[in-house]
């Protein structure tokens, strides 16, 4: 589905308003921001599981020391990232697709707002570098979020029914790599900005590797 009439320049606009909602937001007013509660299910993803997928991507006790002295160097700078980050979605229309209403098949705004909120504290989540089991839980609720399991649910959207796996997997480069400025800014030497950067480079990939989990054959995970 394309969107060749609907200019880059109104898309701003929209992700801009959205910005604005995000800003005057505290953690608790966060719509469908879940984490911790008793509610959601359980990880079909083992703390050992983890463990070990940790181990595969070389993901140690440095790398979560890194993630957090990014944390401050990160949470003055959100909204910018985000910035970032929802302009090259709203710069491609086959990414804006997954935020389409599925009526008027054109970008939902309201859906764009929440799930940019949710995408803040997730920033955020992840610089927490906190793996323990309501971590886990909640990764697998994003999970089922992108998937056509729970894909609209959370926000009471008509939208397309799935995020497709191979734009969940893509979407790890863009995300890490234009998050390396960002580490620069604050006056950390050169190696720690890499051991940041590399860190989030692994804390994304085993996020993807966990959201991948419900589009994967029961029992081949």
């Amino acid at each position: 589905m394309k969107y060749t009439n609907f200019k880059l320049v109104r898309m701003v606009s929209v992700l801009l308003s959205a910005a604005l909602l995000v800003s005057v937001a505290g953690a608790d007013e966060i719509h469908g921001y879940t984490y911790g509660s008793k509610a959601l299910r359980t990880s079909p993803v083992t703390l050992e599981q983890l463990e070990g997928i940790k181990k595969s991507l070389l993901f140690t006790q440095e790398d979560e020391k890194y993630l957090k002295l990014s944390k401050s160097v990160l949470e003055p700078q959100v909204e910018a990232v985000l910035d970032v980050w929802y302009g090259f979605v709203g710069s491609n229309d086959h990414l804006v697709y997954y935020f389409s209403d599925s009526k008027t098949q054109k970008p939902n705004a309201d859906y764009l707002a929440k799930v940019r909120k949710r995408f803040g504290k997730w920033i955020l989540d992840t610089a927490e570098a906190n793996y323990d089991q309501n971590w886990l839980n909640y990764q697998y609720e994003i999970a089922l979020r992108h998937h056509s399991t729970k894909k609209n649910k959370t926000d009471g959207v008509k939208s397309v029914p799935i995020i497709h796996f191979r734009h969940l997997v893509a979407l790890t480069y863009p995300v890490t790599a234009t998050l390396k400025p960002f580490l620069e800014k604050v006056g950390h030497s050169r190696e720690e900005v890499e051991k940041m950067h590399q860190a989030w480079i692994k804390s994304v990939l085993l996020q993807t590797i966990l959201w991948s989990y419900p589009y994967v054959k029961q029992g081949e995970f």
